[in-house]
């Protein structure tokens, strides 16, 4: 369900006030459990502009949400595929000399590929506000971008919460089959039909 940001300000301070959210890529990550990246699916059915806004198309969000989040997580190499269904639900992208905060909503779910289920069957809202920014440096698309790319570190953020909270992305045992054969992942692309279609639904 969305959630206004003006009422998740205080808890995005900290996420906000990062420099740079990419800074980190070229790095070799500590690994999240048995994580690796199987796909990344947005959708911007109807986002919410919030305050005085410039105009970003939903398919804009889609394509920058998917860079962002591909960008991070293709990182990690893990021994399973998980898949993110993500929904842009709101944004704010104030013009230069406007007053205001650049912003944006993201609901997140996590799917484990092999069993085309939901770690988190309500999806997390993930909010950013830039706290400090130089807009007056910054195009529409440089916002979008940095948006997207702080939205995928707070999500990185969460994932590792939830690891030691709830036990996610814990190596499992294999699956045999009565031959002995291991049984592999249902192939992405149908689990993308089936996340695709639940984000559609929400």
């Amino acid at each position: 369900m969305f959630r206004p940001l003006t009422f998740m300000l205080v808890a995005c301070l900290g996420l906000s006030a990062c420099a740079n959210a990419t800074r980190d890529l070229d790095e070799m990550p500590e690994a999240i459990g048995d994580f690796s990246l199987g796909f990344a699916a947005a959708v911007a059915p109807s986002p919410q502009k919030l305050l005085v806004s410039r105009e970003a198309t939903p398919e804009e969000w889609v394509a920058v949400v998917e860079e962002a989040y591909v960008q991070r997580f293709d990182r990690f190499e893990g021994g399973k595929r998980y898949n993110f269904g993500l929904k842009v639900e709101a944004y704010s992208l104030p013009p230069p000399i406007v007053p205001g905060k650049s912003a944006v909503q993201i609901a997140v779910t996590v799917w484990d590929d092999a069993a085309a289920t939901k770690l988190n069957e309500e999806p997390k809202a993930i909010a950013v506000i830039k706290v400090f920014e130089t807009r007056l440096a910054s195009s529409r698309e440089e916002s979008m971008e940095a948006l997207a790319a702080e939205a995928a570190l707070a999500t990185e953020t969460w994932m590792r919460e939830q690891q030691a909270a709830e036990g996610w992305f814990a190596p499992a045992a294999p699956v045999m089959d009565a031959s002995g054969a291991e049984i592999t992942s249902e192939p992405a692309k149908a689990v993308m039909e089936n996340t695709e279609a639940a984000l559609s639904g929400n």
